[in-house]
């Protein structure tokens, strides 16, 4: 990439933000004319103060879709965001556009800086470049996280609402109808739509379409709950509502996710920065060294310099996403319809590809098949096994092709750095002056004449260098000694320069790092496993709740309750649903199958009580002590999320600091102290040669 191109990049870069400056002010002052103005004057006290900001995010949302890549994060985020506003096309495209703006306002600037900063190493500007992409998603997440847990601390003032309303109405639709009618709530269209499938011809079926469409699982409980006391009707026990006691335990459960998610932002909430922030240092640092260590000038540009950015960038790749999939507490689930075809599938869809891929994917019915299954559902990953393996195969291609090319500019930074530094034959502190750079240069530029003439030639002697110094113009006035010592300098340039190929070992090094880009999606799903599994006793005690509000419902029996644990599962939720679906073959066998295939000690004493809950005794008597000790889970309950927070936290940490670490002692500290006493033990060798 040429000064030229490069200036040009940067021209672009502002151009587009002086764009986005520019529209917003001409939208504002078009917003200020004799017309708006006449409108807002009739619709004043009616409608809210920020009405004229709406409609520029109303119209920057039009502009965003008309971007290529800029609609790509329109429509991801518009996916997560119709979830919580359902039917609400305007609040939609407002947040969404609202969210992007921000997120734009971050990126453009940062574009810039990194701009100025990497300007001189090509390939490092690429990569910040491109990993800004994956920072954009971060920056959405959060942004996203954000109204998702509003929803969540509103729908706990929302039941609180709903327990006066119900007291006054007693009846559970028109209690939720009357309280709905806020509609500055974003839990106010989620009550509007529970109160649709309520009065319904078939409530069953729209609550099954809600189910799929629900922003969390404690509206979902909520919407089901409320379903089964206008079915079933409400009744007392010791003394109150059972609908409103439920209520209760859905607010403490919703209580304690909303400390849970609390603490995970305060834990997380710099980690995902930390882990990015060194790559802006690499250059930094790199010019420091030199300017005040000259003899670090030839490990940081050189090809081992290279190889120590190329591996910290790598590092700090996949510490940033492994940060990002610890954090994740799953708050808002994209649409499962939107996931159906991704590039992947339209990839496999080409009969060539998916022959090919198909060579590479276990038939089922092979072991290998039913362990990627297993992974694939251990991690609730939502892809399916032939987009892994298109990840896979995509992913080895990229690297392989990726490990080439940098081994090849490897070689070529090499030969240009041998071409380009300045010649001395001491190691010297601090910056060489004017005229000793200069002077070291022409040097430089002396020797470049017969690298040119001898390169490539692997058998050249000494000899024959000297002999063509002696005979050239440089050297006429040259005594014996002067030329010897010249010749023996440029025959260990040239030496390097004729070493610079590529070589077997480095096509070798290439396939194995191929082979670990293959590797990666799998075990980025084994990670996902692992975090899963430290979910587990927090899932048991979810499923604990919807027993406790259950057991005492008329007419609800131990296969209704499989349904409802199978509805809010997630690690357990491909074992339960054969337990389902095997039910009516034979209940016991079902759940003692399900027994087998878990080997979690709380959910087997879960699946215990409902083997005796189907033959022996009634529901509640079964989970009686799920009522008499509700206290003691709660406690239980807090505890064992302080465990999580505080393990995910040491994990985390590890993590994000890594690349920090990686940074400082691999690209700072140890080239100084390894440069630094090599350096010295030349010069002392010098020395000692000399007396």
């Amino acid at each position: 990439m040429s000064n030229e191109v490069l200036m040009y990049l940067m021209i672009g870069v502002v151009a587009l933000f002086g764009v986005v400056i520019i529209a917003y002010v001409m939208i504002s002052k078009k917003l200020q004319s004799s017309e708006i103005r006449q409108i807002k004057q009739l619709r004043e006290g009616t409608e809210k103060s920020s009405l004229s900001l709406d409609i520029v995010y109303q119209k920057l949302y039009i502009a965003y879709t008309k971007i290529p890549l800029v609609k790509r994060y329109l429509l991801k985020l518009r996916r997560r965001l119709e979830i919580i506003n359902i039917d609400d096309e305007y609040l939609t495209r407002l947040q969404a556009a609202k969210i992007l703006t921000k997120a734009l306002l971050i990126i453009i600037p940062l574009a810039i800086l990194i701009i100025i900063v990497a300007s001189n190493n090509y390939l490092l500007l690429s990569i910040l470049l491109i990993f800004e992409l994956f920072l954009v998603d971060t920056i959405i997440d959060g942004m996203v996280d954000k109204i998702d847990n509003n929803l969540l601390k509103q729908q706990i003032d929302f039941f609180g609402e709903i327990r006066h309303a119900y007291h006054e109405y007693n009846m559970v639709e028109e209690a939720i109808y009357q309280t709905a009618q806020d509609d500055e709530k974003e839990v106010s269209r989620q009550a509007e739509k529970i109160y649709e499938v309520l009065i319904s011809d078939d409530p069953e079926t729209e609550l099954e379409k809600y189910y799929d469409i629900a922003p969390n699982g404690f509206l979902k409980e909520f919407a089901g709950i409320s379903y089964l006391t206008k079915e079933f009707g409400d009744r007392k026990v010791d003394g109150a509502s059972l609908y409103l006691k439920n209520l209760n335990n859905i607010t403490q459960e919703m209580q304690l996710e909303i400390l849970k998610r609390d603490k995970l932002d305060y834990v997380f909430q710099s980690l995902s920065v930390i882990s990015v922030i060194p790559m802006l240092f690499l250059e930094a640092i790199k010019s420091w060294s030199v300017s005040q260590f000259a003899f670090t000038k030839n490990f940081y540009e050189g090809k081992q310099g290279m190889i120590v950015q190329i591996l910290i960038l790598v590092v700090t790749f996949v510490c940033y996403t492994l940060t990002r999939k610890l954090k994740d507490n799953g708050s808002v689930n994209t649409n499962p319809k939107n996931t159906e075809n991704p590039w992947q599938a339209k990839l496999y869809k080409k009969k060539p590809i998916k022959k090919f891929v198909d060579l590479f994917i276990p038939k089922e019915g092979t072991k290998d098949y039913r362990k990627m299954k297993d992974l694939l559902k251990k991690a609730a990953s939502k892809q399916k096994l032939e987009w892994v393996y298109i990840n896979r195969l995509v992913l080895c291609v990229v690297v392989f092709v990726a490990s080439f090319i940098l081994f090849i500019q490897f070689h070529k930074i090499s030969i240009d750095y041998i071409y380009t530094n300045p010649t001395t034959d001491y190691d010297i502190l601090g910056e060489m002056s004017e005229s000793d750079n200069k002077k070291a240069m022409e040097l430089t530029e002396m020797d470049n004449v017969f690298l040119d003439q001898f390169r490539g030639k692997t058998k050249t002697t000494v000899e024959e260098i000297e002999r063509a110094m002696k005979f050239s113009k440089y050297y006429k006035e040259a005594t014996e000694d002067e030329i010897t010592t010249a010749a023996d300098r440029v025959y260990k340039k040239l030496q390097v320069i004729n070493s610079e190929y590529m070589k077997w070992f480095e096509l070798l090094l290439a396939v194995v790092f191929a082979l670990a880009g293959y590797a990666a999606p799998v075990l980025l799903l084994k990670f996902q496993e692992k975090m899963r599994q430290m979910e587990m006793e927090n899932e048991v005690m979810q499923f604990q709740t919807i027993i406790l509000m259950l057991m005492k419902i008329e007419r609800v029996n131990v296969e209704m309750i499989l349904e409802w644990l199978e509805r809010y599962a997630n690690i357990f939720k491909e074992p339960i649903s054969r337990c389902v679906n095997n039910y009516e073959s034979g209940a016991w066998e079902s759940l003692e199958q399900l027994k087998e295939e878990i080997a979690f000690p709380q959910m087997i004493r879960i699946v215990e009580s409902l083997q005796a809950a189907v033959e022996k005794i009634p529901i509640s008597e079964a989970f009686d002590e799920l009522d008499t000790e509700r206290s003691y889970y709660q406690e239980k309950r807090k505890e064992s999320n302080d465990r999580l927070i505080s393990k995910k936290g040491m994990i985390g940490k590890a993590i994000g600091f890594a690349p920090m670490v990686c940074l400082f002692v691999g690209y700072l500290i140890v080239p100084l102290v390894f440069i630094g006493l090599t350096s010295m033990s030349s010069s002392f060798n010098t020395m000692n040669t000399m007396q």
